[in-house]
């Protein structure tokens, strides 16, 4: 076993992590005494104030969380390493969704809104910003069609799960308490197969078209492994201050948005787009690089796993709690997504992606925008 050398512990513990954890720390130890005079209504400007200050702190744990995730995917490889990132980055979101849920008030809506909200995101507007920057610079992006395709089935499924099937066998949105056990165990087992498949018998199906049948990958792992493991442990404290200032972030975010009357939806795009926007930035860096697979990983395998285990995550919670989980989408945002998952079979379909190909994506991000003050 590699001991942790000084050179290791430098390469990581660089000035950025450190300023990132003492910050996100920090400000975490900042809220604990603070609690009780932000549980009672802070006057407009104090309220902007302190929720400025903790999605600005949020956002940059945030990259630091992407960072060194990054550098676990580079050492790594794919998909092994964008896996890493993917994984990160969401149980940030499912974090953040759990805590409105457990938190005061009435949330039936809070996962739908945010699940919706991360699909539009990832599958329109990340994307399409991805192929618009790559298709530019790059005339022939050929992403792998079988790890495309293999995401898109997956995903039409637990789309189908999480926002249609609850309108149709469910009860006002919602499934019935005997319908969400199935639907938890089934949504995890598919989410566990299709992991299990995508690192072991069909890896090659989410490689670069060009690099596969390639194990050079491995020969990294092997001989810097106290660098793997440094990283995962920094990546992990940077992400524990995000968990503790999530509770007090959502709190903050409904009570402004109640007070300036705004969509309900609106809170579930806003701690979407804040969660992902460091993927955003590492996506279309990756295009802007001709790794168009990689967009793919990045974008298919993060939504992926935020329907795959935010939906039996909120449902779990429901139970246990007692609350009521809307899910069933309105017909406006079925259309859109239905769209959106036609689009984007069309888009990584025909084997080769241009920048024509991420207009329309840009364009449906903005029409479910514009959906959600209707």
């Amino acid at each position: 076993m590699q001991t942790l050398r000084p050179t290791t512990l430098r390469t990581v513990l660089t000035p950025k992590a450190l300023i990132r954890l003492v910050l996100g720390w920090g400000a975490f130890l900042l809220t604990i005494p603070a609690r009780p005079i932000l549980a009672s209504p802070l006057p407009g400007p104090a309220l902007i104030a302190v929720l400025a200050a903790i999605v600005l702190v949020i956002v940059v744990c945030a990259f630091g969380v992407v960072s060194e995730a990054e550098h676990l995917a580079r050492r790594l490889g794919d998909p092994y390493g964008t896996l890493v990132l993917t994984l990160s980055i969401v149980l940030i979101e499912v974090i953040l969704i759990s805590a409105v849920m457990l938190g005061p008030g009435e949330h039936a809506t809070i996962a739908r809104d945010s699940v919706m909200a991360v699909s539009m995101i990832i599958l329109n507007l990340v994307v399409g910003a991805a192929l618009l920057v790559g298709g530019l610079r790059h005339s022939r992006l050929r992403p792998n069609r079988a790890g495309v395709s293999a995401y898109l089935s997956v995903l039409v499924v637990l789309t189908a799960v999480a926002f249609a099937l609850p309108a149709v066998i469910g009860s006002r949105g919602a499934y019935s308490p005997t319908q969400e056990i199935p639907i938890i165990v089934l949504t995890v087992v598919l989410y566990a197969f299709f992991l299990w498949r995508q690192i072991g018998a069909q890896s090659e199906d989410f490689r670069e078209v060009g690099l596969m049948n390639s194990d050079a990958e491995f020969a990294p792992q092997q001989n810097a492994r106290a660098e793997v493991v440094a990283r995962t442990a920094v990546l992990v404290a940077t992400v524990v201050p995000i968990v503790l200032l999530s509770h007090d972030m959502a709190a903050l975010l409904d009570d402004g948005l109640n007070r300036l009357g705004a969509p309900i939806a609106l809170s579930g795009i806003l701690i979407a787009m804040i969660v992902f926007l460091p993927e955003t930035i590492t996506t279309i860096r990756a295009a802007y690089m001709g790794e168009i697979q990689r967009v793919s990983n990045l974008c298919h395998g993060a939504l992926v796993s935020t329907v795959g285990l935010t939906i039996p995550a909120v449902l779990t919670i429901g139970l246990l709690t007692g609350q009521t989980v809307i899910l069933a989408e309105t017909p406006a945002n079925l259309v859109l997504l239905g769209v959106t998952l036609l689009l984007t079979v069309t888009t990584f379909g025909g084997g080769r992606v241009t920048a024509l190909h991420g207009a329309p994506h840009l364009l449906l991000f903005v029409l479910y925008g514009l959906s959600v003050f209707v």
